[in-house]
């Protein structure tokens, strides 16, 4: 009994090199000794990476053979859910979600060069987004506008685009959402970017006098400036990095912006975090030639017209409750294809190979004027403020 009393308290005391041997505890291992087993780790470490990576690489010769993207955004879901499902601690399972976007994003480098484009200048929030979907290893372009981006995939420029779609408290974006009905293109996958707005200048606030940002900065901030500046000119411009841009040339400046264009254009923030409300969410689209395969927790975006007649609407919505099908957004906007006609935009949990949206969407097309479907894609969750600063860096 006393061998197996002693034999627990060694146990207690000790750890595992990975290997099933036991290694003295922490506490009694010097600074010297506890670099060492770092470095021995470090050793492996590295040698897994690439040996996961010549695995991928075989992965991604196979996928060219077939015509089919490096990138698949069910598969990247599946790998961050399985990481999460293995991580035992002590570090959080967003710490292990920006590593692995890291190796995933140097591994598609080796199968592919892969080339994203995003809309706005560097150190936008839709550059910031693009970064903590597809990491640091693809090549990124900046378009000049949201069409542009369109553009860049339809002509086979870019492989994907990021764009902004809705905002939690200013709403849709509407260039983003006309531009979905008129492409071809699907949605690959969905973004949400916590948005934090700073006043950024080279000057102390009583010092400015123009301020620059994107209309949707102005709005996310209307209160605080009002109160603080409100005497301020305030000037719209195509994105909260040009205003970044704009605000590091003249000293009486201010922009609202972000953390990432206070970084690259240099320019002091003033003021953190001056946005209205705390709970600021900015979701995007990644739109490319395909959309997602089915993962069995995605979402669904569907582009419909309906007949300009009593009940219309009623009637596009009943098969989906019918059908037991959760809506997350519908939004209207005109067609521009005759006065007074209207699509609906709508999201909806569900992949269009689940047997009951497919039975639902075929139980609708029989009734409106036009349906296509947007794409289906993985749901995303909320990206949390710690993984969005790694990410920036």
């Amino acid at each position: 009994m006393a061998g197996t009393r002693a034999n627990k308290a060694q146990a207690a005391r000790a750890g595992a090199d990975g290997k099933g041997a036991a290694v003295p505890a922490l506490d009694a291992l010097s600074l010297e000794d506890l670099r060492a087993r770092i470095d021995a780790l470090d050793a492996r470490i590295v040698a897994l990476i690439n040996e996961r990576a010549r695995y991928a690489r075989h992965i991604g010769r196979l996928k060219a053979k077939e015509g089919v993207k490096a990138y698949a955004p069910s598969r990247e879901i599946q790998v961050y859910q399985r990481v999460a499902r293995l991580n035992k601690g002590p570090l959080p399972d967003d710490a292990f979600r920006a590593i692995y976007r890291e190796i995933m994003s140097a591994t598609i480098a080796l199968e592919h060069p892969t080339r994203v484009c995003y809309f706005g200048q560097p150190g936008s929030f839709t550059h910031l987004a693009a970064h903590t979907k597809f990491g640091s290893s693809v090549e990124y372009t900046a378009a000049r506008d949201v069409r542009d981006a369109f553009a860049a995939v339809a002509r086979g420029k870019s492989d994907f685009g990021v764009v902004p779609i809705e905002n939690s408290t200013e709403g849709g974006v509407n260039e983003s959402i006309d531009l979905l009905a008129e492409h071809r293109l699907k949605i690959a996958s969905e973004i949400y970017l916590p948005i934090h707005q700073h006043l950024l200048s080279l000057s102390k606030p009583k010092d400015i006098r123009t301020i620059y940002s994107h209309p949707q900065g102005f709005a996310q901030t209307r209160q605080w400036l009002n109160g603080h500046l409100g005497n301020a000119v305030r000037r719209p411009v195509g994105s909260t990095a040009e205003a970044a841009q704009l605000a590091a040339k003249d000293k009486h400046a201010g922009a609202i912006a972000g953390e990432l264009a206070a970084e690259i254009y240099q320019v002091p923030i003033q003021a953190a975090n001056i946005e209205d409300q705390p709970d600021n969410i900015t979701r995007f689209f990644v739109i490319a030639e395909k959309m997602a395969d089915r993962t069995g927790n995605d979402k669904t975006s569907l582009v419909i017209s309906v007949s300009d007649k009593p009940g219309a609407l009623l009637n596009l919505l009943k098969p989906f409750h019918k059908h037991g099908i959760n809506l997350t957004r519908i939004e209207s906007r005109p067609s521009k294809r005759r006065a007074w006609e209207y699509n609906f935009f709508i999201d909806l949990y569900g992949h269009v190979a689940d047997p009951e949206v497919m039975a639902t969407l075929k139980e609708i097309d029989a009734h409106v004027r036009h349906l296509e479907i947007l794409g289906s894609y993985p749901v995303s969750p909320r990206l949390p403020s710690s993984e969005r600063r790694a990410a920036a860096k």
